[in-house]
């Protein structure tokens, strides 16, 4: 899912880069009069003599933007309960960092504005545009490694929950008791028929649209109620129940195909994936394509003569948005990250080094769609409107620059699942830093001429297609012994650490290669459910005295970091790094050259 969310967020950034443009060049050409009558047009919707009737742009920034903020609540309604913010550790950094990449642009903004005109758009530096970030960090490429990637993700995930938060507390003007009263029954309701699992959609989207007049009618901004019903909607693992049916549904077609046999086997598997992850892939093409485009073709607009530009080069308003958004984001991301690492809080996911996580706290400077919808909601006077738009471009421009200078110069790579064929890592130690000992995982003759070390994650499809390649050589060489240490990547596989640590209270009772082997053969199924059926066949109490085990599995992970391991599967051959590749005969050519005299 994560891989999906990324290519699509990265390939749409084209889309929105072009709705922008257009909106520049159309309200700076001969019609620029145009854009902002455009935008202003009323258009309604009656019901006998009641009536609903906004303008174009409070339609797509009230209605469409509902529905982005709806997929941000899906986001983190499923992170929340099976991707990365289950885990404490990897989700205390980036949730820190979000935290400090909206306080320190906040107080930027403010040493330049507090107790003037605009001290109100202290909030239009603090949000950090999760589309425009991706799409830089694809141009970025390999330098920007996955792990950077999902942190990021996980850093927006939780700046958007604060800066809708920010948006409800600080940007309501006037608040309605009665239509505050219906909507909080209206959202009772749906969590009612939540609480019943009563799954009819046209029964939700009627009670939705009434919670979204009623929210609108109350003076607190509609889009709190996307983000409200997202993370209200049912978000599960496919259970193996679910996926026998399934298996048994396609099967069937296979063996006797027909149309009846097809819709039954589509409406086995899709019953399989849970409704949360079959919405996210419905709407991230609109949201990514089209809601978001659309506005910022009706936001982005802003007259850059000669006078508004020397208006803005003197600002405080823009300035204090340009440099929150340069200066404050990455400080403030920055001293996030470093916080919760120092207090030993968490941890960075798939082994970051600082160079990469700098880069990453400067493009994160690139504040747009969220920025822009605070701009709306802080400023009545068109001058400062303009204003902080302008201050929105240039800091964002900057931050997209200075990113790019930074992972120009920190060319460290992240940790990766690798593939056999990828590229070899620059200048990292080639040597084990830590000799194999008593404490290690070992398959083979304590004294063997050949020791292969192997750094690997149970959830990791390379790892999983080279066992059978290393027991091979075991099996051919008596004299070649395999050491099996840790190496989780928690963000791409996040499975993998529970996974390790059932192997190692398997290791308590003599029967971790046993449970190595099980969960190799297993690597689809690693649920908690799963593990837990693993450790029963073998007798084992998997989580039993999980603090020593996970304390085992860290000191695997730093003989790695500490010998340059950044990806799974990475093997030392008699201490020093195999570089070649991940083949039965390639690895027997290197085992034999070593056991050649000198």
């Amino acid at each position: 899912m994560l891989r999906s969310f990324l290519r699509t967020e990265a390939g749409s950034t084209s889309v929105l880069l072009a709705a922008t443009v257009l909106a520049l060049l159309w309200a700076n050409s001969p019609w620029g009069d145009t854009y902002e009558a455009f935008w202003h047009t009323p258009v309604g919707l009656s019901f006998g003599d009641a009536q609903l009737s906004l303008d174009l742009r409070h339609w797509v920034n009230d209605g469409l933007m509902t529905l982005f903020f709806f997929l941000i609540g899906l986001e983190v309604s499923y992170e929340v309960r099976l991707g990365q913010l289950r885990d404490r550790r990897l989700i205390a950094v980036p949730a820190v960092a979000a935290f400090g990449g909206m306080l320190v642009p906040a107080a930027v903004y403010l040493l330049f504005n507090a107790g003037g005109p605009g001290a109100g758009g202290w909030g239009v530096p603090i949000a950090t545009d999760t589309a425009f970030v991706l799409g830089v960090l694809a141009v970025v490429g390999a330098r920007c490694p996955e792990p950077l990637r999902a942190f990021l993700l996980t850093l927006a995930i939780v700046d958007d929950v604060l800066a809708i938060m920010i948006i409800a507390i600080f940007y309501t003007s006037e608040l309605s008791v009665p239509a505050l009263i219906v909507a909080a029954l209206l959202l009772a309701a749906i969590v009612t028929l939540r609480w019943l699992k009563i799954w009819r959609a046209p029964a939700y989207i009627v009670l939705g649209f009434a919670l979204w007049l009623a929210t609108l009618a109350s003076g607190v901004h509609p889009t709190l109620v996307g983000i409200a019903l997202g993370v209200l909607v049912f978000v599960y693992a496919p259970t193996d129940h679910k996926l026998l049916l399934a298996g048994e549904a396609v099967q069937g077609f296979t063996v006797a195909p027909s149309a009846a046999a097809a819709r039954e086997a589509a409406r086995r598997v899709q019953r399989a994936v849970s409704v949360n992850e079959r919405l996210q892939l419905r709407l991230h093409p609109w949201s990514s394509y089209i809601i978001v485009p659309v506005f910022a073709l009706a936001n982005a607009g802003v007259r850059l003569d000669g006078e508004s530009l020397s208006a803005a080069v003197t600002s405080p308003i823009a300035i204090g948005v340009a440099l929150g958004l340069l200066v404050g984001k990455f400080a403030g991301i920055a001293l996030g990250t470093w916080l919760p690492l120092r207090l030993k809080w968490g941890i960075l996911p798939g082994n970051l080094v600082w160079g990469q996580v700098l880069g990453g706290a400067a493009v994160s400077g690139i504040g747009f769609t969220v920025a822009l919808f605070i701009v709306d909601l802080a400023f009545d006077d068109r001058a400062l409107h303009d204003q902080a738009k302008i201050g929105i471009l240039a800091g964002s421009l900057l931050s997209a620059l200075l990113g790019w200078v930074i992972f120009r110069l920190a060319w460290d790579r992240g940790g990766v699942c690798a593939p056999p064929d990828a590229e070899p890592s620059q200048d990292l130690p080639t040597t084990l830093a830590v000799p194999v000992g008593p404490g290690d995982h070992v398959r083979g003759p304590r004294q063997a001429k050949v020791t292969i070390v192997e750094y690997a994650d149970f959830e990791c499809p390379y790892c999983g297609r080279l066992q059978p390649i290393l027991e091979e050589i075991l099996r051919q060489n008596p004299d070649v012994r395999l050491v099996f240490r840790h190496f989780p990547l928690r963000t791409l596989h996040p499975r993998a650490a529970p996974a390790a640590i059932v192997a190692e209270a398997a290791a308590d009772q003599g029967r971790f290669w046993e449970m190595h082997d099980i969960l190799y053969s297993n690597q689809r199924f690693l649920t908690d459910a799963d593990l837990e059926r693993y450790a029963a066949q073998l007798g084992v109490e998997p989580w039993a005295d999980v603090p020593r085990h996970v304390a085992r599995i860290a000191v695997d992970e730093e003989s790695g970091q500490a010998s340059g391991v950044r990806g799974t599967p990475t093997l030392f051959i008699n201490g020093v790094r195999y570089e070649g590749g991940h083949d039965l005969d390639s690895i027997t050519h290197a085992v034999d050259d070593l056991r050649r005299p000198a």
